[in-house]
């Protein structure tokens, strides 16, 4: 059975930083592309980054120069690094593989 876990949510200051990780069971990472989306009180959910197969990269616009999206093989994990929070960015992050989606990590970005 494919499960994902993210890891890593908390309470942190605006400016501060974030590290969200997902480790996946069941399945690897190694062949697919990995997606992170969020979804805020109230609002519909929203993409945030993707990794590729091959490591290529893509954000939203929102997040470009601040988030880093990573995938350690080696592993079978994902990451996001998150810097220079924004109460914002506030939300519940997932991590998807595929039709796959975890339970979420909540970020909360106090101003």
């Amino acid at each position: 059975q494919v499960q994902l876990v993210e890891s890593g949510g908390g309470l942190v200051q605006a400016g501060g930083s974030l590290r969200l990780s997902c480790a996946a069971s069941g399945t690897t990472f190694d062949s697919n592309p990995v997606n992170w989306s969020r979804q805020a009180p109230g609002k519909v959910r929203e993409w945030v980054a993707t990794i590729s197969s091959v490591g290529s990269t893509y954000y939203t616009e929102s997040v470009k120069g601040r988030f880093t999206i990573s995938r350690d093989d080696a592993k079978n994990m994902v990451h996001l690094q998150m810097n220079s929070l924004k109460p914002e960015d506030t939300a519940v992050y997932f991590c998807q593989l595929g039709a796959k989606r975890g339970q979420g990590t909540q970020v909360t970005v106090s101003s």
